[in-house]
């Protein structure tokens, strides 16, 4: 059974609650572009690919509700709707992608509020049928990618944060290029890094390791450097991205750029895992991408089930602590920046992305 991120049919949505897992698998409805933001800036739903197609989806179920006496009352709301909801998570560039492309699609539909609609609504459908292909797609480049620069002896991955189904509408990136290596029978162990301060790896690429059954490890960040030392059959690390910009300077989640450092040390392979809608031509390097900057709370408190003396986990029993030290300042950006001249390959879709002889990116031509 493949885990869902994302549930829609036609005028419905729910996502799993992604603040409850690994111990609860709630699901909760989205009903309007208020309910898409909260619940993307709370981190209900996160993942580059996924915040894109819930707000998307999100809205067409607000159109499909809403009555409209024009066209042109359609064009504007999806227009203003769209730009409230890119504020939700401002680093993730699928998001822009997708609120630019369908502010362009309603604009050029002609016809009456029905046309209009309709071509909104369908597009925005699109999109979670199309994310499922795609992955799958980076999932088999990245596999053939691995045999010619690899090899065919079996090895082991690093990864960060959560890259799997849970942070797209299936199948993943960065984890589904690990599920297609573990498919082929080439995969000894995935590690995943806990992913602090909000614990993705932890919490959500452990519950999908777990689930697919991946021989699996999971460690602190910390640990990363030490780990890449003392175990050479790791010969990739495989991250995401939420931003690629024009160079291919990669913004995502934070721990990623000093992970990017690790692999030059030690002779591992750094890979993205990015569909195209995550690369932004209109960004020329990584010093022009915005970083999000979170509230202190998420560093400093942790929340999960209470734990009684024998180990026994109440999931009913729900509790946030606080683990640092009253009054400390607190410094929580969400992403970091891997430079292009410390990864070696970018996989999406359509072919993997290297590098030429004069160490230079060149992603226009995926375009």
């Amino acid at each position: 059974m493949v885990l869902e991120a994302i549930r829609y049919t036609s005028g419905t949505l729910t996502i799993l609650d992604q603040l409850r897992l690994p111990h609860e698998s709630v699901y909760v409805p989205i009903t309007n572009s208020i309910d898409a933001f909260h619940a993307i800036k709370t981190m209900t739903v996160r993942g580059a690919p996924a915040i894109a197609i819930v707000a998307a989806l999100a809205l067409a179920v607000e159109v499909a509700d809403t009555k409209f006496d024009t066209a042109g009352q359609v064009r504007e709301f999806v227009t203003e709707k769209l730009h409230y909801l890119v504020k939700s998570r401002p680093t993730a560039v699928n998001l822009s992608d997708a609120a630019r492309k369908l502010e362009a699609l309603v604009k050029s539909t002609d016809g009456d509020v029905a046309a209009v609609s309709g071509a909104y609504v369908a597009a925005a459908e699109k999109m979670l049928i199309d994310d499922v292909q795609d992955n799958l797609n980076i999932g088999g480049n990245g596999l053939s990618w691995a045999k010619e620069s690899i090899g065919t002896d079996k090895f082991s991955v690093l990864t960060i944060c959560n890259t799997g189904s849970l942070a797209t509408a299936g199948y993943g990136t960065a984890l589904g290029i690990i599920r297609s290596i573990h498919k082929a029978g080439l995969l000894t162990r995935a590690y995943a890094l806990e992913t602090r301060p909000y614990n993705q790896g932890s919490r959500l690429t452990a519950y999908e390791l777990v689930h697919d059954q991946i021989p699996s490890t999971l460690i602190t960040d910390s640990m990363a450097s030490f780990l890449l030392k003392t175990h050479p059959e790791i010969k990739m690390i495989v991250v995401g991205a939420d931003r690629v910009a024009r160079n291919g300077d990669t913004a995502n989640k934070i721990g990623t750029y000093q992970l990017s450092v690790l692999a030059k040390f030690h002779g591992v392979k750094f890979v993205v895992a990015a569909p195209t809608t995550s690369i932004d031509m209109l960004t020329a390097s990584g010093d022009d991408i915005v970083i999000e900057q979170r509230k202190p709370n998420e560093m400093v408190t942790v929340r999960g089930p209470v734990v009684d003396s024998d180990g026994n986990i109440n999931k009913d029993d729900v509790k946030t602590v606080h683990i640092a030290a009253p009054g400390i300042d607190v410094w929580n950006p969400a992403f970091d920046v891997a430079p292009a001249e410390l990864i070696d390959a970018i996989v999406t879709e359509k072919e993997v992305a290297v590098k030429d002889q004069d160490g230079k990116f060149h992603l226009d031509t995926l375009f």
